[in-house]
């Protein structure tokens, strides 16, 4: 043989998640393509989505949608939404890896969810303190420091 299984494995597929309220916020100064580019190393994004709430202006909103994210609008915090349909790609057999981006503590149980399912998990953040819980959760952290420096944490089990 030479080597046909290496030229048909499938890599995993990613369904990543972003907290808009609690990550676009001019102090972070996130570039949500550096993002899916770093993400894109572990496998292939088929779910992109971001969760803005009422207030996300239309600029706003036009300009995730032109970098290729599907948008949902909540009314009021948009937890709720992002956590439950966070599940329903737990429970997705196409999706491999669940990618969040938060700081948010409130996410935790999705990640548990997934891990005890089989899934990976991955934690987006930036260099700003985000939740400790997530961060000793998730198979994986990256960690957007700025200036183009990443880092990445992997949780060993």
């Amino acid at each position: 043989m030479f080597g046909l299984g290496k030229l048909f494995k499938k890599r995993a597929d990613i369904a990543f998640l972003v907290d808009g309220p609690n990550i676009l916020r001019k102090a972070f100064s996130v570039d949500l393509m550096e993002v899916r580019k770093e993400l894109n190393k572990y496998g292939n994004i088929r779910v992109a989505r971001i969760y803005l709430d009422q207030y996300a202006s239309d600029k706003l909103i036009e300009a995730m949608v032109n970098q290729g994210f599907e948008t949902e609008i909540t009314t009021g915090d948009v937890d709720v939404t992002m956590a439950i349909e966070g599940m329903e790609y737990v429970l997705d057999p196409n999706i491999d890896i669940i990618a969040l981006m938060t700081r948010d503590t409130d996410y935790r149980p999705v990640l548990v969810k997934a891990k005890a399912r089989g899934k990976k998990t991955i934690i987006v953040a930036t260099d700003v303190a985000f939740s400790a819980a997530l961060r000793n959760t998730a198979d994986k952290i990256i960690i957007f420091k700025g200036g183009g420096k990443i880092e990445t944490i992997v949780n060993s089990e």
